[in-house]
């Protein structure tokens, strides 16, 4: 049974990013229309819960139209690779743990030392196929692709400068070891308060999600990167979006919120097996519970200005996250 669990893990693992994103739709819809004092959509299926399902059907159905002018392998590619870079991280997260055997198996397709920093390089790569997106269109797309060059280029050195705080903590790479370290001790969140908040923000810059969605910005850009896309390919843009937030998601679990670890389950005096069941289930609901506050932020928070989103990336977040490094060294340096 063994030698297969990395292709089930797999297969389970692509269901639940595939299925998170109608998911997320539908809740991003519902949720949306409750902040703001409308109804939502409410006519297809009970509750509107077909939705997304008329979304996809949409989409597949709407004419495929390649512009003249672009450069049309490039064209093509820019969709597929804003997806491919969310499902190959989701190799090397771990969900949990399980005891088969009397061996622990970590619910995960691959393991590697260097976890963390594979998965900070793969997701890198999105904002290669924003640029490639833009460059191959014209006029507000391009405009769009340089934002977003540039945003990236601004926000992912906090956001490696934070996580660096963590592991100056748990002295590893490896996501198992950096969660195992916060079981023995205290979540990552009250040991790098200041870490883990720049660590969110980044994550929101990073995925693009508002008060960070300068990149799209309907208002100015029309729809920004994407502009000149439609049918299954901007359906593929979409899709990568939501599979980007989860990744985060995890990321943010995995580092500051303890993983899998749910407080006094193991002291309850259960099976096991039951407590390693109840803390994925826990890991589950954080995750779940973070892709919901990326949803209550977009429809509470204004979108900054360009200026104002770089002035908060290189004044205050950079220089932040390296006094919490000094000051995480020092700490570790007297106590330790």
């Amino acid at each position: 049974m063994e030698p297969f669990l990395p292709y089930i893990f797999m297969a389970v693992m692509l269901v639940v990013y595939l299925s998170s994103v109608p998911g997320m739709i539908i809740i991003e819809r519902r949720l949306s229309a409750w902040l703001q004092y409308r109804v939502g959509p409410n006519r297809v299926g009970p509750f509107g819960l077909m939705q997304p399902m008329a979304d996809a059907l949409k989409f597949l159905s709407k004419e495929d139209i390649i512009p003249l002018h672009v450069k049309r392998w490039l064209y093509l590619f820019a969709p597929a690779l804003m997806v491919f870079p969310a499902f190959f991280v989701i190799a090397v997260i771990p969900w949990g743990v399980l005891t088969l055997n009397g061996k622990e198996i970590f619910i995960q397709i691959a393991q590697t030392n260097i976890g963390i920093l594979f998965i900070l390089a793969i997701s890198s790569l999105t904002v290669y196929s924003i640029v490639f997106g833009a460059w191959t269109s014209n006029k507000y797309a391009l405009l769009g692709g340089l934002r977003a060059s540039a945003q990236m280029i601004s926000y992912e050195l906090p956001m490696g400068l934070a996580v660096m705080s963590m592991i100056m903590m748990a002295g590893t790479l490896r996501l198992e070891g950096i969660v195992q370290y916060q079981m023995d001790t205290v979540w990552g969140l009250f040991q790098q308060p200041i870490g883990g908040l720049i660590f969110i923000i980044t994550a929101f810059a990073e995925t693009n999600r508002l008060p960070f969605d300068l990149p799209e910005s309907e208002a100015e850009l029309v729809g920004g990167y994407h502009t000149e896309y439609s049918s299954m390919k901007f359906a593929m843009f979409y899709m990568g979006e939501y599979c980007n937030m989860l990744t985060a998601a995890s990321l943010i679990t995995l580092l500051f919120l303890g993983g899998w670890h749910v407080p006094l389950v193991s002291s309850m005096g259960l099976e096991p097996l039951t407590v390693q069941i109840i803390q994925i289930g826990g890991f589950g609901l954080k995750v779940a519970l973070i892709m919901l506050f990326f949803v209550w932020m977009r429809w509470t928070l204004p979108r900054f200005r360009y200026d104002q989103l770089m002035h908060l990336g290189w004044k205050w977040l950079i220089p932040l996250t390296l006094a919490n490094i000094v000051l995480t060294a020092i700490l570790m340096a007297i106590f330790r």
